[in-house]
C-alpha cells in the first residue's frame, strides 16, 4: 500500500512539472512574441515614397514626366506663385496652395526625427498632409496627428489622428476629413499609440494663405 501511495505521489509531481514546464514554455514564448513586436521596429527601417497628390484640375503636357509635374507643383505652391517661370501650360499652382509646414525635431535621444511636414489644400477641395524627407526612429505602431497645441504636446486642446504611419522614412501623404479648420492645427507629431510616447514633432507655421 506504501509503495502505491509513493507511486501516486511520484506521478503527481511529474505531471505538475510537465504542466508548469508547459507554461512556462508557454509565456516564454509569449515574452519573445511581444518583445519582437516591441523592439524590431528600432532595427529595421520601413521607406516608403509616395508621388504627390496632383488632383483632377492638373493636366500633365506630355512634355512633362509626372515626376517633374510633382516637382513643379509642389515649388509653385510653396511660393504661392502661379507665374508661367514656375508652372507648365495646362498646369495651375492654385491645384496645390501650403496652409502651413514645418520641420520635425528629435524629441529626446531615443527618439529622433527630420524631415518636413507641410498642409496642401488641393483644387478639387480636399486636403493632405504630406511628409518629405521624413526620417524618424522606428517603433510600434505609430500614427500621424495634427495637434491644435503648437508645441505638439496638449492633444486635450484638440487632434486629429490621420492614421498609422505607413513607414518612418521617404515622402507619403496622409488625407485630411473634409470640412476641418486646416489652420486650427499648429503642429505635426509622430506618435506610439500603445505606449503614447512621442517620437518627433514638427511645429507649423501658417503661410498667408487661409485654411
Amino acid at each position: 500500500m506504501q509503495m502505491i501511495r509513493r507511486a501516486t505521489s511520484t506521478r503527481k509531481r511529474k505531471t505538475i512539472t510537465v504542466i508548469a514546464l508547459a507554461i512556462a514554455v508557454a509565456v516564454a514564448v509569449h515574452a519573445v512574441a511581444l518583445a519582437w513586436w516591441l523592439f524590431s521596429p528600432l532595427f529595421n527601417n520601413v521607406t516608403v515614397d509616395e508621388e504627390f497628390p496632383l488632383t483632377v484640375n492638373a493636366t500633365i503636357p506630355d512634355s512633362v514626366t509626372r515626376a517633374e509635374a510633382e516637382s513643379m507643383m509642389v515649388t509653385a505652391a510653396k511660393m504661392n506663385d502661379t507665374s508661367d517661370d514656375v508652372m507648365t501650360p495646362g498646369m495651375s499652382a492654385a491645384d496645390a496652395v501650403v496652409i502651413s509646414s514645418g520641420e520635425f525635431e528629435d524629441e529626446d535621444f531615443i527618439h529622433k526625427g527630420s524631415g518636413q511636414a507641410t498642409i496642401y489644400r488641393l483644387g478639387n477641395g480636399s486636403s493632405v498632409l504630406r511628409l518629405e524627407n521624413l526620417d524618424v526612429t522606428n517603433g510600434p505602431d505609430l500614427h500621424v496627428l495634427l495637434l491644435k497645441d503648437p508645441e505638439g504636446r496638449d492633444k486635450s486642446q484638440g487632434y486629429l489622428d490621420l492614421g498609422g504611419r505607413k513607414g518612418n522614412r521617404g515622402n507619403q501623404n496622409y488625407g485630411i476629413p473634409d470640412g476641418e479648420d486646416l489652420s486650427s492645427y499648429k503642429s505635426a507629431m509622430i506618435y506610439c499609440q500603445p505606449f503614447h510616447v512621442i517620437f518627433s514633432i514638427a511645429e507649423l507655421m501658417s503661410s498667408d494663405v487661409s485654411g
